[in-house]
């Protein structure tokens, strides 16, 4: 083989490597959930999905590669409420690329985070100093509705689609927090003295309630009582008047009340708190004693009464 034939062999040689290394080369993959801008010639081609593409060797240009996956950033946001109270709302954005918007969203913004963070600016700034501190709390959810629509609807030029916008928190300046605790606090406490109170003009209530239902039912009781003393006083006395001959209804008051004497009498007797009783009287004549008597059986029931107590009775004295 001379020189010139061993040239071309190896010329063909580096001529086939080269036409092998352009053609494989010209083959790339794009992973899942993701895509890849080709341009030709500096202009935009077409997007290659995902797995095995090919590009038409030095015309063609794998310029990135873009995610389809959602996105999520945070925007802290702070502005004042009507009723003047500073707060900062921590927003939270979640994004992705529209399938069919790649171009636009690769050409058209160039930083894509910046632009949703201004526009989060533009419509928080636009509600709250609307609303007092309690009206931001209770439109929470209003909110960061009204911010994914005002978002997505600006988006979708640029090739995005806002997913959901989650406002976290809406956190007042810590002197504020400390003072609504306060608020809070002192409104609790006024409740639980209201319930208290009220509670206790119940039981008040109905305590006096039931005394007044026990006095009625003793005063019943006693006149019950007094009604069958009564009753039976007549019987005894019509039963000795007919029982007697000569006597008469004074005799048998007279009678009685000397045995309700000695009753009485015996039951202080009978009970251990009782030390003495006195009982003034003279023994001139029966019509004193009676008197005496009479005098002394209700001494006699006043001490009993007393004597049914805790303490010890003291001497009554006339």
């Amino acid at each position: 083989m001379d020189f010139t034939t061993g040239l071309l062999l190896l010329v063909g040689v580096v001529v086939v490597f080269f036409v092998l290394s352009v053609v494989l080369g010209s083959f790339f993959t794009v992973e899942t959930a993701q895509v890849a801008i080709v341009q030709r010639l500096g202009k935009f081609a077409r997007v290659a999905g995902p797995g095995l593409n090919w590009k038409t060797p030095y015309l063609e240009a794998v310029v990135t590669r873009m995610s389809m996956r959602v996105q999520q950033f945070n925007v802290q946001v702070e502005t004042k409420t009507q009723d003047n109270v500073f707060v900062q709302i921590p927003v939270s954005i979640q994004y992705k690329v529209i399938p069919e918007g790649v171009e636009s969203a690769y050409y058209k913004l160039s930083d894509p985070v910046k632009q949703i963070e201004s526009m989060v600016y533009n419509v928080v700034l636009g509600h709250v100093p609307k609303m007092t501190l309690d009206d931001t709390f209770l439109n929470q959810a209003n909110i960061a509705n009204d911010l994914r629509d005002n978002l997505d609807a600006s988006m979708k030029e640029y090739g995005y689609a806002i997913v959901r916008v989650l406002i976290s928190d809406i956190v007042p300046d810590p002197k504020v927090k400390a003072a609504m605790n306060d608020i809070n606090a002192a409104q609790r406490e006024r409740e639980a003295t209201v319930s208290r109170a009220e509670t206790n003009k119940l039981l008040a209530v109905k305590q006096a309630e039931a005394e007044a239902e026990s006095k009625r039912l003793q005063g019943e009781g006693i006149a019950n009582q007094r009604k069958a003393i009564i009753s039976g006083l007549k019987e005894s006395v019509e039963d000795f008047s007919k029982t007697v001959p000569g006597s008469t209804p004074q005799d048998v008051m007279q009678l009685v009340l000397m045995t309700q004497y000695f009753d009485t009498l015996k039951d202080i007797a009978a009970n251990d708190h009782s030390n003495t009783i006195l009982i003034p009287h003279t023994p001139d004549t029966l019509t004193d004693l009676f008197g005496q008597l009479r005098t002394a059986i209700v001494t006699g029931a006043e001490i009993a009464k007393h004597s049914s107590g805790s303490g010890p009775v003291n001497n009554p004295t006339s």
